[in-house]
């Protein structure tokens, strides 16, 4: 209790008190969600994977439509990567999806459908991490291992008035051994629940709700009016910008081409239109200019260039969309091998950047 003790002299309340009343306020304002009502730790990794940089009003759908498509680990295991692809359209960070897919066939066909049932074992998984690992073992097995979040390190960096950057190496140590400390024994399941709802729906990151905080009397970040600048997070990710030039090739029959995009990277593994990648905004003569002469001569602009701004975590994609009709008996896979011709019914099948996505059902779905 050394950690604990030495931040008392910041904040008064008592370890116990602390965890009793976050535990309290969890069981009067918790949100009823339902990976909530289960000790299955197949349906709660499916939630924590998820819900990984997703918020959980747009990761419950998701989560729900999992639970309805492949209801236990061996029949998510025998899943088509494809169709997982699909399902997970939308959420970003395709690479979560690519993961559990892998882990759960491993599960399925390593460890006969048996989830590993502590901390350590869990960690061994591909695409768990510590705060993962330690939402399972505390969740589905009771194991007194406390989760570390961002709402867990915003709720203790206030609460105790701690000024260590969270994503520093000190930084995760230190609030690594405070959580831990602070764990009530036997009650690691909803103290952890609890300390995540308490972060998401009442010490939020903006607004947050402090008027009717149960902490607030012993909150160094309240008293010191220094809630805005807690917790504190010095390093700052780099967005590099990046243009994306997407062309439809539409034939006589309505068909669009598509490739299945191969290389690693944002969106392995999904269906886009044939795409020229630039160092900034090109024009539609720069566009025909980098294609083979046949064929700039064998299609016309149908529709006028369209612009898209996606931003991602570390990219900023600005994309253009040209739509054109390729005249007949241009054989396009002659030119363009990784291109295949799709109706629109089998497109929508098919696993797609969401911008890709929301292109088509704007303009063709």
């Amino acid at each position: 209790m050394f950690l604990y003790l030495s931040l008392c002299q910041k904040a008064s309340m008592s370890p116990s008190n602390f965890s009793k009343s976050i535990i309290n306020w969890y069981h009067q304002y918790h949100r009823d969600l339902p990976w909530r009502n289960t000790q299955d730790p197949y349906l709660i990794w499916l939630s924590e994977i998820i819900l990984q940089q997703t918020r959980v009003k747009q990761g419950l759908p998701y989560y729900q439509k999992f639970v309805e498509s492949y209801p236990t680990v061996f029949e998510f295991a025998k899943a088509d990567i494809q169709e997982v692809l699909r399902l997970w359209q939308g959420l970003g960070y395709y690479s979560r999806a690519r993961n559990m897919h892998e882990t759960a066939r491993y599960i399925s066909n390593e460890l006969q459908g048996k989830f590993p049932d502590n901390y350590k074992q869990l960690l061994k998984l591909k695409g768990v991490g510590t705060y993962t690992a330690a939402a399972i073992a505390s969740f589905a097995y009771g194991e007194e291992v406390a989760v570390l979040d961002g709402n867990v390190f915003r709720v203790l960096a206030r609460y105790f008035g701690i000024a260590t950057d969270i994503a520093s190496s000190q930084g995760q140590k230190e609030f690594s051994a405070l959580a831990q400390e602070l764990l009530p024994a036997k009650q690691s399941a909803v103290y952890n629940q609890a300390m995540m709802e308490f972060g998401a729906m009442l010490c939020s990151p903006q607004k947050p709700n402090c008027m009717y905080c149960p902490l607030q009397g012993d909150c160094v970040a309240f008293a010191q009016n220094r809630v805005a600048e807690l917790p504190v997070k010095i390093k700052k990710i780099k967005q590099k910008e990046r243009f994306f030039n997407y062309i439809l090739f539409i034939n006589e029959e309505g068909e669009i081409a598509l490739q299945h995009r191969q290389q690693k990277g944002i969106w392995q593994g999904l269906y886009e239109f044939y795409l020229l990648e630039s160092e900034e905004p090109i024009e539609y003569e720069q566009l025909i200019g980098k294609l083979p002469i046949v064929v700039s001569e064998s299609m016309v602009l149908e529709e006028a260039v369209q612009d898209f701004k996606h931003v991602l975590t570390h990219q900023i994609i600005q994309t253009r969309f040209w739509k054109v009709k390729i005249l007949p008996n241009f054989e396009a896979r002659k030119y363009f091998p990784q291109l295949s011709f799709y109706q629109i019914e089998e497109i929508k099948k098919l696993p797609k950047p969401i911008l890709i996505h929301n292109y088509l059902d704007k303009h063709f779905f």
